[in-house]
């Protein structure tokens, strides 16, 4: 299984990534060896998921997911 999810950080702003061990991941970006974005902007808080049988659906959907505004991004999160 792969999730998609959306990191709230400190500052406010949103990261979205794909990973297939989500606990391992999150850990990751607040270990700092995560995403590059990330770095310094712990700590996060897990706002999304949303599950998928393969990466390439992952991924696509994680593309698609990065194209929104900011206030659509929320109003996912809120759903």
């Amino acid at each position: 299984m792969w999730t998609v999810y959306i990191l709230r950080c400190a500052d406010d702003t949103f990261y979205t990534g794909i990973t297939n061990d989500i606990d391992k991941r999150i850990q990751s970006h607040t270990d700092g060896t995560g995403a590059r974005y990330t770095r310094g902007r712990g700590p996060f808080t897990l706002e999304y998921t949303e599950a998928y049988d393969n990466r390439s659906e992952a991924t696509k959907r994680e593309i698609a997911l990065k194209k929104l505004s900011r206030a659509e991004k929320e109003g996912i999160i809120k759903a």
